[in-house]
């Protein structure tokens, strides 16, 4: 399916994580993306003409002021996540599902032409019935997601990411791996500039899956728009 847009006007959660300042840095150096406004906990210091910051302290209570600045815009990168590690559940399940579907929910209703990408994972369950609680929340996550209604919807489950060069947000793990990691294991790897085109395209050119891999993300981030 085809999603024909000539400049883009972005929100984008989470660039206060390695994921989301990726996909921002990456956006900020498309030609094709005109305004990014990013939605965010707390702020991130970074200037662009591009760029604006809205902050949203919950976004499970997203005052109607708040909602007038989210109105008239193309897509949605959410990036904004944490890691299920030592956490029950039920906690996860409020972050991961609930906070995202009611900010998805908001966002169909003033923008319902809108294409909204989610950031999952490898190995994530569709079917919700597996054995890791964070699969299948995920997995719990991106059909509510699929079912909502946006002119595109896709759920993107990268595996080990590359971060941009200049990102600030990174841990040390992904540093040091990060030398050796893709060159060693391709097929499970890709960078955080690809998972950034690749939600680019998605507007400009739509895929034939709403579920992309690995190989799906960096098919679709391969596609020239000159």
């Amino acid at each position: 399916m085809y999603f024909p847009m000539n400049k883009l006007k972005i929100i984008i959660t989470g660039a206060t994580g390695m994921v989301g300042e990726g996909v921002l840095l990456a956006c900020l150096q498309n030609e094709t993306v005109s305004e990014i406004l990013m939605v965010n906990r707390r702020h991130y210091a970074l200037n662009h003409p591009k760029l604006s910051e809205l902050l949203i302290e919950n976004f499970n209570t997203i005052s109607e002021e708040q909602q007038i600045k989210l109105n008239g815009y193309d897509a949605c990168f959410y990036c904004a996540g944490i890691s299920s590690v030592g956490m029950k559940e039920e906690k996860y399940s409020y972050i991961t599902y609930e906070t995202t579907l009611h900010f998805a929910q908001i966002l169909y209703k003033l923008n319902p032409s809108m294409v909204f990408d989610f950031v999952s994972g490898q190995a994530t369950d569709s079917s919700e019935n597996g054995k890791l609680m964070w699969a299948r929340v995920k997995g719990k996550t991106e059909n509510a997601l699929i079912k909502i209604g946006f002119k595109g919807q896709y759920n993107f489950r990268p595996g080990f990411m590359k971060p941009l060069k200049g990102q600030k947000n990174v841990k040390f793990i992904f540093t040091f791996f990060g030398l050796w990691f893709p060159t060693i294991f391709p097929k499970i790897s890709l960078t955080l500039l690809q998972v950034g085109q690749a939600m680019v395209n998605s507007c400009l050119h739509g895929y034939d899956k709403q579920i992309l891999e690995v190989q799906d993300i960096k098919k679709l981030a391969s596609i020239s728009n000159s």
